[in-house]
């Protein structure tokens, strides 16, 4: 994997994480990477520091707590995003309006999954509804 400091073009700083370097320009080209403060498709890497050991001792400990930390993380992770599927109907493409209609005392409250486009994400939250992106995990597309 892959970590990458990213900015949108309003200055909002985050992380994306990659599996290879061609990912983040795949993804930028289909309009996939969006800012998850405002939801803006004009996203860039940001200029980062290498990580450079000064001696291969230090080197080996670095990558193994790095390591270690990451798949903390990666597991937590996991476990949010499936603890928040399985209390949440999948509404599917119809996230955008079912999403409106909860908003607006329509529809019963209750927690949805779905799919949105990026312009469809940024309509909703201008509208003050409160959405957020899940990340699409390895296990998810396999």
């Amino acid at each position: 994997m892959i970590r990458y400091a990213l900015s949108c073009e309003n200055s909002h700083e985050f992380e994306g994480w990659f599996a290879e370097s061609a990912d983040f320009d795949r993804q930028k080209g289909l309009g996939l990477l969006t800012c998850p403060v405002c939801g803006s498709e004009s996203v860039s890497k940001l200029l980062m520091a290498p990580s450079v050991a000064t001696s291969r001792k230090k080197e080996a400990t670095h990558a193994l707590a790095v390591d270690e930390a990451q798949k903390a993380s990666f597991v937590k992770l996991k476990e949010a995003v499936a603890a928040i599927r399985a209390n949440s109907e999948d509404v599917g493409e119809r996230f955008p309006e079912e999403a409106r209609k909860i908003h607006y005392g329509e529809a019963d409250a209750r927690g949805i999954v779905g799919q949105a486009s990026p312009t469809e994400a940024k309509a909703l939250i201008e509208e003050g509804i409160a959405i957020a992106p899940l990340p699409v995990l390895p296990d998810d597309v396999n």
